[in-house]
């Protein structure tokens, strides 16, 4: 019998067997605030590609047809 005061478990917590969460396996890869990348080799190894203007990391000398998006090929 449940606790009164606890609310009944909804299955998809840290326990339940399920998902590890639904991320897309990226955890924890997103670029640092202060994130420079050499060329778009070095923006998709760490896993940051594409990069949008706005971005961390996003640089016009990355963006080859000057749309706002870099490293989208």
């Amino acid at each position: 019998m449940p606790d009164a005061g606890k609310p009944a478990a909804s299955g998809d917590g840290p326990d339940s067997g399920g998902e590890d969460g639904g991320g897309d396996g990226k955890e924890g890869t997103a670029p640092a605030p202060d994130a420079t990348y050499a060329n778009c080799a070095a923006a998709r190894e760490a896993g940051a590609a594409p990069l949008h203007r706005g971005d961390p990391g996003y640089s016009r000398s990355l963006d080859r047809d000057g749309d706002g998006v870099a490293c989208d090929t």
